[in-house]
């Protein structure tokens, strides 16, 4: 009997095709199998068991980086074809149906051991297979083959070829399979001497990071800034470069034991640093045990770490002294990490001591992914590298919806069927550099994955850049467009996380939003499903004194809650600020000039922060709240008192305490802790109140203020003893990242709803 078995899901440049011709070559089937657009297509004799038993395999042997969502198996007519054999043959192009498209994967230990013993591989810095290397970053087109990749540039020896053709070889259809005869190729120049010789290059490199110099590489997904991370003089240099004068660098271990002294490391932070995927780990970093420069993570007690995913990488670590290095996006002042030889070689070049380039062409960008553990759950927090671009399941038909996202930590979304396709993480979309990545790689997503938008969705603010590029595409092409609130669509990103339709209680807690009713939201209890939802509870509003200045500058915020109570300013805070700051601050309130207001529970961490001197003025976003999660001490129970029972909760009596633990010299990590247990007493009793009105016992979190893994995980203890289901953001970012999804699900709702009232 003749079948077609079409299998969706992430099947393309995994390795798949070699691992079914293989099963089919061990079980006896004939038939073949093929690339499409919209996946994997088998068609093969079998009988009723033996296609049971087939599929069956498929799913428990896979490769570990396949992902299968869907196999449908049909029966197809006779049309008299013979199967004498089994056979991988061209790919078939359906126009607008697409299939997933592999992240990039690091690579693996088999080919690091080829690297020591094929002859023409020897060293080779560009070396994959069919279970690792480039994808995302070097594809332009699908189906997934060498010609619709930047690797068509190089055309493959005939060593490669045999490999490539051989059934029995690890690298049998690998797209970008290569060596050091026909592959890419780093370069470099230093003391007017152009060096071409991969040995030559990696010892300047190392020489320089050895004597405490700072290098940039291209990468997988763009330039990296890299240098000895115990070197003082070095990361001092470094943060010059960037012109960062506080936040993080993350660094790069030569491997988990060289780590384990260093940072705590449990089970499932092991998995996360060791997978395919290779991302930052944010890690808790052990008091007694330093070795890099405190100028790394200055104030930090936490370290984003990562393992070696290049062979570039595993060359540095066997020649250098040092186990660890930082290793940061080669980008200046906020701009988008650096794909191309211009943009990184000029403005770097007299920054830095070498600047190593490659020629194999970046055409999709993609900085290091980032995570932490919360709890059992590995939490995105930045979306890239390793990730990008899987999609997610949303249920229900998206098919032409665009989503454009936020303007922080900005990512766009394309519906495609039933998933959602969100973009890598773009970033801020404030200055003209990222906004043209933003428009660029929107642009490439479209024509990848065959998008033609039929629906549009923005943010619910219009001064957002991404909402008026959503303007401007909707009057130019005549286009629906939606508006959605900021943090409905943070709730119902989490929703579509979890496969949730049903209403739910969402707790969305972060910095801004627009509200309905033209103030800035941040501190929202809803009742909210995929499609609509009512407001139930929010903290008091406050002003915002200078507007958006009030989030770079805390103490803003901490003279504001202070005077809406008509409580006094502690007298160390009014010395360290000046009263020639403040009074203008409370007349400015007064007259209610430029002093938009807001519920914002982010804003409370920095006015919190601010008052305990923790934090006055902020170099980088959520900077204050970042340092308040790393004061607080984890053995302290107790909280300040808040009452949650009306739907607008006040501070007054919370402030009260504060003022008074203030006065007593209160160690401030007592006063931090003090702060997050109260923080967490609050959700779990309003949520708990909402749950008894309504019934509903399904609460999702969701907004910045969750990536501190404390308070989150604080909840996830208090909710393991309680009735209530409690669903966390993980795969999709529960920061501003994660907005585009949320808009994309909610429009979907919206057009289903449209369509049965019109079908009714």
């Amino acid at each position: 009997m003749l079948w077609e078995i079409v299998i969706e899901g992430l099947v393309q440049g995994v390795g798949f095709r070699p691992f079914v011709y293989l099963l089919a070559k061990e079980t006896g089937v004939k038939g073949n199998i093929a690339n499409t657009n919209r996946g994997v297509v088998i068609r093969a004799d079998f009988s009723d068991v033996e296609q049971a038993s087939f599929i069956r395999r498929l799913r428990s042997e896979c490769p570990p980086a396949a992902c299968i969502r869907r196999i449908e198996a049909s029966v197809l007519p006779d049309d008299g074809s013979v199967f004498s054999d089994f056979s991988i043959v061209p790919s078939i192009l359906q126009s607008g149906e697409v299939t997933q498209v592999a992240p990039d994967i690091a690579v693996c230990d088999t080919c690091l051991k080829d690297r020591r013993r094929q002859p023409h591989r020897i060293n080779y810095p560009f070396i994959n297979c069919t279970r690792c290397g480039p994808r995302f970053t070097i594809i332009r087109d699908l189906p997934y083959d060498r010609p619709q990749t930047t690797m068509s540039h190089f055309e493959v020896c005939k060593d490669c070829r045999k490999e490539y053709m051989d059934v029995a070889d690890r690298r049998f259809h690998a797209q970008p399979i290569a060596c050091n005869y026909c592959g890419p190729r780093y370069y470099a120049e230093y003391g007017r001497r152009t060096y071409m010789l991969y040995s030559e290059i990696l010892a300047l490199s190392c020489r320089l990071l050895r004597t405490g110099g700072v290098i940039a590489a291209k990468g997988m997904g763009g330039y990296h800034i890299i240098c000895d991370a115990r070197s003082d003089k070095a990361v001092a240099r470094l943060r010059n470069i960037k012109a960062r004068d506080t936040k993080p660098f993350a660094v790069m271990f030569k491997d988990i034991a060289a780590m384990k002294p260093y940072v705590h490391l449990n089970e499932r932070e092991e998995e996360a640093l060791s997978s395919w995927r290779r991302p930052i780990v944010l890690l808790r970093t052990k008091p007694s045990a330093s070795i890099c420069s405190p100028l790394v993570h200055p104030g930090m007690k936490t370290l984003g770490c990562m393992l070696p995913y290049l062979p570039l990488h595993y060359d540095w670590f066997e020649r250098l002294y040092t186990p660890v290095l930082v290793v940061t996006s080669g980008n200046l002042n906020d701009r988008p990490i650096a794909v191309h030889l211009e943009y990184a070689g000029e403005p770097l070049s007299d920054k830095v001591d070498l600047v190593l380039h490659h020629d194999r062409i970046i055409h999709n960008r993609a900085d290091d992914s980032v995570v932490q553990i919360c709890g059992d759950q590995t939490c995105v927090i930045r979306r890239s590298r390793g990730y990008v671009p899987e999609p997610f399941s949303a249920g229900v038909d998206t098919e032409g919806i665009l989503a454009f996202g936020a303007e922080k930590a900005n990512t766009f979304a394309l519906g495609k069927g039933d998933t959602i396709i969100q973009s890598q993480y773009i970033g801020d979309l404030g200055n003209d550099e990222t906004f043209c990545f933003y428009t660029e790689s929107l642009e490439k997503f479209s024509r990848l994955f065959c998008f033609t938008p039929t629906h549009l969705v923005c943010d619910l603010h219009p001064d957002y850049p991404s909402s008026v590029h959503a303007e401007t595409m909707a009057s130019q092409q005549r286009l629906p467009l939606l508006r959605v609130q900021h943090h409905h669509a943070h709730a119902v990103a989490c929703m579509v996380e979890h496969g949730l339709y049903c209403p739910v209680i969402a707790v969305v807690w972060d910095g801004t939003g627009l509200g309905d009713d033209g103030t800035m939201w941040g501190g929202e209890f809803l009742l909210c499903d995929r499609r609509t939802y009512t407001r139930m509870a929010h903290p008091e509003y406050v002003p915002m004194p200078g507007g958006d200045k009030a989030a770079l500058e805390p103490w803003r915020m901490a003279v504001s809650w202070l005077h809406h109570y008509n409580l006094p300013l502690p007298e160390d805070f009014t010395k360290r600020i000046g009263e020639e700051k403040i009074r203008p601050l409370t007349v400015m309130m007064d007259k209610k000039l430029h002093s938009p207001h807001t519920s914002s529970i982010g804003r409370l961490f920095d006015a919190f922060a601010s008052l305990t001197g923790v934090c006055d003025v902020v170099s980088r976003q959520a900077e204050a709240a970042i340092l308040l999660e790393q004061n607080a001490c984890d053995d302290y129970s107790c909280g300040y008192p808040i009452d949650a029972t009306d739907g607008v909760i006040p501070f007054r009596p919370f402030f009260r305490d504060v003022l008074e633990d203030l006065e007593r010299k209160t160690p401030v990590e007592v006063m931090a802790a003090k702060f997050h247990n109260t923080m967490a007493f609050l959700l779990v009793a309003k949520v708990k109140q909402l749950s008894a009105a309504t019934g509903i016992r399904q609460v999702v979190l969701s907004g910045g203020c969750f990536q501190n893994r404390r308070l989150t995980e604080q909840l996830q203890h208090i909710f393991s003893g309680e009735d209530i289901s409690l669903y966390i953001s993980a795969q999709i970012p529960c920061n501003d990242s994660g907005i585009s999804v949320g808009q994309i699900a909610i429009a979907a709702a919206g057009k289903h709803a449209e369509n049965g009232k019109r079908h009714a």
